[in-house]
């Protein structure tokens, strides 16, 4: 079963296959070995299905070049040996072993997702030409509005406006923050591109989510569960102390505590030596007071001296300020992205290492966002307060309960967004890549010591 681009027919109900390719090697219309053998498979099933293949041929996109293919019985005993290896790669009950150094990885689109220079956790010594996708995640915040599909493009209305129109090509994934509506037509085509919608209340806290029902790595979530029950202390230990590390770095460079980095440092060893998992939590205990009891020294003297914007300890839902508000708010976008990253690699969001999967809560979500919680969550929270884009007018006060309103919301998306879409350089493997796409590096970074082709994993650590 396969898919041809495009199948021209003549006068005489004769075929020709053409595959359309955007990249031709060395920027030269090359017709590569690979590309003959997915011509040869296509004119196979094409001649079993009972048409007369007259040709086939491949256009490059990018030099607007046809390139007419003859194809010989070698193509023919080369795509079936193709076929063979597939089928012995998919029946192993192990992964294959990683490529190192082989020429045919830098121009393989998939080399974003096997990552075969990853798994020495060493600095990558070539360079990785893999972009993030031309796509964007799609947060729905108006309340009462209702999001459909037509035409191939995701269409937003309220009351008879239309608000938003996005063509579904650039979509990644659909956050519904709060009271917003979403057609079963338009969930059913999210479902069938592989796409996840992430439902969120108001404040930000994850409610649930929609995946599609085919996932790759199938294998491996089976393998996770059983790390899970029997714990994997290494990944836990990871988590941790990458998260104490950037919340140190954090202080370092935009606080005033430099006791508290000190404090911070030392747990982060001892966060590396901890024996057990409850250890684990003791450590992280200690340094979220440490982190959080410094936490207002990052803010600007403007922002210290709004009466109504304080902060002096974090708190969790209900928020009793506009800071732990904000805090919260974030968290729950992030557990959103990671959660796309963590379906994104077929792995299951419930089945952890550190946090217990008996809180029925995505275990694995919430052991990925640790580390970026201080440069991501907490640095979109400060910016949006020292830059002015959250105002004293941005929370409502109820009760004692403290809720951002809708403006509040849109700017912290507004900013969340931009500081995801930004790039950096992996402080291990040396490339520039998006917090957004860093999350799914980590992931498969997990996936790669469950399917054993990796030993160990590393934590992203910010300097």
């Amino acid at each position: 079963m396969g898919r041809c681009d495009t199948v021209e027919v003549d006068d005489d109900g004769a075929l020709t296959v053409v595959e359309y390719k955007a990249a031709p090697r060395r920027r030269r219309a090359d017709v590569t070995d690979a590309m003959r053998v997915q011509l040869t498979l296509q004119v196979q099933a094409l001649r079993e299905m009972g048409f007369r293949v007259a040709g086939q041929a491949v256009y490059f996109t990018t030099s607007r070049e046809r390139v007419p293919v003859e194809l010989t019985t070698d193509d023919t005993t080369a795509a079936h040996q193709a076929v063979l290896d597939a089928k012995a790669t998919l029946s192993s009950p192990d992964a294959p072993e990683p490529l190192e150094d082989d020429p045919r990885c830098g121009a393989c689109s998939h080399i974003g997702v096997c990552l075969p220079d990853e798994r020495s956790l060493v600095p990558v010594p070539r360079r990785i030409v893999v972009a993030d996708p031309d796509t964007q995640v799609l947060h729905l915040s108006t309340p009462g509005s209702r999001a459909s599909t037509r035409r191939g493009r995701i269409e937003v209305a309220k009351q008879g406006e239309v608000l938003a129109s996005v063509p579904l090509e650039r979509v990644q994934a659909l956050i519904v923050h709060g009271n917003v509506d979403v057609s079963g037509a338009l969930i059913k085509e999210l479902l069938w591109r592989q796409l996840t919608v992430v439902w969120c209340s108001s404040s930000g806290r994850v409610m649930g989510w929609a995946a599609a029902a085919a996932g790759p790595n199938g294998a491996v979530r089976p393998r996770q569960h059983l790390a899970s029950a029997v714990g994997q202390l290494e990944l836990a230990r990871e988590f941790v102390s990458a998260k104490i590390a950037n919340q140190a770095t954090m202080l370092r460079r935009h606080g005033d505590a430099p006791d508290a980095v000190a404090r911070l440092r030392t747990l982060q060893r001892r966060a590396r030596a901890a024996g057990s998992v409850a250890a684990l939590f003791g450590v992280e205990g200690d340094a979220a007071a440490v982190y959080f009891r410094s936490f207002a020294t990052m803010f600007t003297s403007k922002v210290r001296d709004m009466g109504a914007i304080e902060f002096t300890t974090r708190t969790r839902r209900p928020a009793r300020d506009p800071v732990n508000a904000a805090l919260n708010f974030c968290y729950g976008l992030l557990v959103g992205d990671v959660l796309r990253a963590v379906v994104a690699c077929g792995l299951d969001p419930h089945a952890g290492f550190l946090h217990s999967s008996e809180r029925n809560k995505p275990a694995l979500v919430l052991d990925l966002c640790e580390e970026f919680r201080a440069p991501v969550a907490d640095s979109v929270v400060l910016g949006a307060l020292n830059n002015g884009e959250l105002k004293v007018s941005s929370f409502s006060d109820v009760l004692g309960v403290v809720n951002l309103r809708e403006t509040g919301r849109r700017a912290l998306i507004s900013a969340y967004e931009r500081r995801v879409r930004t790039t950096f350089r992996h402080p291990l493997f040396g490339y520039s890549l998006t917090w957004r796409r860093a999350m799914e590096v980590q992931a498969r970074l997990v996936l790669g010591v469950l399917d054993g082709t990796q030993d160990s994993y590393v934590g992203i650590r910010t300097r």
